[in-house]
C-alpha cells in the first residue's frame, strides 16, 4: 500500500511536473492574441479616423459632381443657295481644317444671274452717263434764260422811259402850238376887222388866214400825237409787266428745273447703286456654291450625297470644334455656396483615365429644370422639393497631354478646390 501509494503519489507529482510547462505557453499564446486585436483595433481605428478626416478635408475644400460632360461648340454647316450637288469631298469623322472644302452646287443657274447682273450695271451706268449732263446743260440754259429775261426787262424798261420822254416833249410842243394858234385866231379877228374897213388888203387876209387854219392843223397834229405818244407808253408799260412776269417766270422754274434734273439724276444713281448690289448679290450666289469648313473640327452628320438638291438653311454637315472643348458640370444647388470663378479644378477623364487641369469660368444663369423645354410649374398640383442642378463652366487648362483626344460628351468627374 505505502509502495504503492507513493508511486501514486510521484506518478501525479510527475504528471504536475510535465503539465507545468503547457499552461504557460497558453498564456503566452493568449496573451499575444490580445495584444494583436488591440493592435488590430487600434489600426482600424486609426484608418477610419484619418478616412473620417480626409472625408472631411475633402468635403470641406472640394466640390465635386458626376454629373459633368465635356461640351463644345458643334457648327451645323448648310447651303446659303439653292442647287444640285455635284461633288462631295468629306467623308463622316473625317477631320478638316478652316478653308478646306466640303461640297459644291452646280453654278449653272447662278452663272446666268451673275451675267443678267452684269447687263443691268451696264444699263444703269448708261443711264446715269446721259443723266449727268443734263444738269450742267439745264444750270447754263436757265442762266442764259435768266440773263434774257433781265435784258428784256432792262430794254423795256428803257422804251418805256424814252415813250414817257416823247409824251413828255410832245405835250411841250402842243402847249407852243396852242399858243401860237391863238396868237394866229386873233391876228385873224384882226385882220377881218381891218378887211371891213378896208384897213389891209384882201391878200393880206387871206395870209392871215391861212396861218390861223395852219395853227390850228398843228395843234390838232400835236394832240393826236400826244395821243399817240400816251398809248405808246401804256404799251411799254404792258411790255415791262410781260418781261418782268417772265423774269420771274423764269426765275422761280430755274432752281426747280434744275431740282427735276438732279433728282433724274439721283434716280439713276440709286438704280445703279441697286444693280451693283444685285451683281455682288449675285457674285456672292455663285460662290456659295463652294462650301469649305468654317472651323476646324472633325465632320459629323453628313446628310449629302451627289445628285442631292438642297435649299438655302439645309444642315448638311456638322463639325464638331474638339479644339475647343470645355466642361459643363450641373453641381447641386447645395454645393454652390463656396463656388466661385476662377477657382481651381480637376477632371478625371472616364473615357481616357486621365486627369485635366482647368478653372471655374462661368455659373450658369439658371438651373437645367428652368432651362428646359417644359419647365416644371411649381404652382399647380402637389409641390415636392427637389434639389436643384446649375451648369457650371469649366475651362481647361491649355497644351496638356490628351486635349486632342477630347469629344463632346463624354463623361467627366471634376472636383473643384473651393478653399
Amino acid at each position: 500500500m505505502d509502495t504503492t501509494s507513493e508511486r501514486i503519489i510521484e506518478g501525479n507529482a510527475g504528471a504536475k511536473l510535465e503539465a507545468g510547462p503547457p499552461a504557460s505557453a497558453k498564456a503566452q499564446v493568449e496573451h499575444k492574441s490580445s495584444s494583436g486585436r488591440r493592435v488590430a483595433l487600434i489600426a482600424v481605428a486609426l484608418v477610419g479616423a484619418s478616412v473620417a478626416l480626409g472625408y472631411w478635408w475633402n468635403g470641406r475644400n472640394y466640390e465635386d459632381t458626376d454629373d459633368a460632360q465635356i461640351d463644345g461648340d458643334i457648327s451645323n454647316v448648310g447651303s446659303r443657295v439653292a442647287g444640285t450637288v455635284t461633288a462631295v469631298f468629306v467623308t463622316e469623322d473625317q477631320t478638316v481644317k478652316a478653308g478646306e472644302p466640303l461640297l459644291e452646287l452646280d453654278t449653272a443657274d447662278l452663272d446666268v444671274a451673275l451675267l443678267q447682273s452684269k447687263a443691268e450695271v451696264a444699263q444703269a451706268e448708261a443711264e446715269v452717263q446721259a443723266e449727268d449732263p443734263n444738269v450742267s446743260i439745264t444750270e447754263t440754259t436757265n442762266s442764259a434764260s435768266v440773263a434774257s429775261a433781265s435784258s428784256s426787262v432792262y430794254s423795256a424798261a428803257s422804251g418805256l422811259s424814252a415813250a414817257k420822254q416823247q409824251v413828255a416833249q410832245i405835250a411841250a410842243q402842243l402847249d407852243q402850238a396852242k399858243a401860237t394858234d391863238r396868237q394866229a385866231q386873233l391876228d385873224k379877228d384882226r385882220d377881218a376887222s381891218l378887211l371891213k374897213s378896208n384897213s389891209i388888203s384882201q391878200a393880206e387876209f387871206d395870209k392871215a388866214t391861212n396861218l390861223a387854219a395852219a395853227s390850228a392843223a398843228g395843234v390838232q397834229a400835236l394832240v393826236q400825237a400826244l395821243a399817240a405818244a400816251r398809248d405808246h407808253v401804256g404799251e411799254m408799260q404792258a411790255g415791262v409787266s410781260s418781261a418782268q412776269t417772265h423774269l420771274n417766270e423764269v426765275k422761280s422754274n430755274a432752281p426747280r428745273q434744275i431740282d427735276t434734273r438732279r433728282a433724274s439724276l439721283i434716280v439713276r444713281q440709286a438704280n445703279l447703286e441697286l444693280a451693283r448690289a444685285r451683281l455682288h448679290e449675285a457674285e456672292l450666289n455663285l460662290s456659295y456654291a463652294h462650301l469649305v469648313a468654317p472651323v476646324d473640327g472633325i465632320i459629323g452628320k453628313k446628310s449629302v450625297a451627289v445628285g442631292d438638291h438642297v435649299a438655302p438653311g439645309q444642315e448638311l454637315v456638322a463639325i464638331s470644334q474638339v479644339g475647343r472643348a470645355f466642361v459643363t458640370a450641373n453641381f447641386r444647388e447645395t454645393q454652390l455656396q463656396h463656388i466661385l470663378k476662377g477657382q481651381p479644378a480637376t477632371i478625371h477623364v472616364d473615357a481616357l483615365d486621365l486627369d485635366l487641369r482647368g478653372s471655374v469660368e462661368a455659373i450658369g444663369g439658371a438651373t437645367g429644370s428652368r432651362l428646359s423645354i417644359l419647365p416644371p410649374e411649381n404652382a399647380s398640383g402637389n409641390y415636392v422639393k427637389v434639389v436643384q442642378r446649375i451648369p457650371v463652366r469649366i475651362k481647361l487648362d491649355p497644351n496638356q497631354a490628351g486635349l486632342d483626344r477630347l469629344r463632346p460628351g463624354m463623361s467627366v468627374e471634376p472636383e473643384v478646390r473651393v478653399r
